[in-house]
């Protein structure tokens, strides 16, 4: 199976809808742009986000099996996807890519 590479690209939040719909809270997410994780064998790389997790398990996964061109020629790289994670405040841009044998 291949490595899949998983970078934290960009963050957006949306203190409108924070304000009107969340309860406050001091903590939600652990993730800064520009970190990055290595799945191997398509498992959840130790300190991912679960909810991230469950957003782009699947990609990951068909990524690792060597299978790719998701939804017919979507990404420049059709070995790799831009998913974003569930969390309707303050969502995560994940770029997942992956790895040759070499890297």
């Amino acid at each position: 199976m291949r490595k899949v590479r998983i970078t934290a690209v960009r963050q957006t939040v949306y203190p409108d809808l924070m304000a009107q719909y969340e309860n406050p809270i001091a903590h939600a997410c652990d993730v800064r742009v520009g970190q990055q994780w290595l799945s191997l064998d398509g498992q959840m790389p130790a300190g991912m986000c679960p909810s991230a997790w469950s957003s782009m398990r699947e990609f990951v996964e068909s990524l690792a099996r060597g299978e790719g061109n998701f939804f017919d020629g979507w990404m420049q790289n059709p070995m790799s996807a831009m998913i974003s994670c569930n969390d309707g405040f303050r969502p995560f841009s994940f770029y997942i890519e992956a790895l040759g044998d070499s890297d």
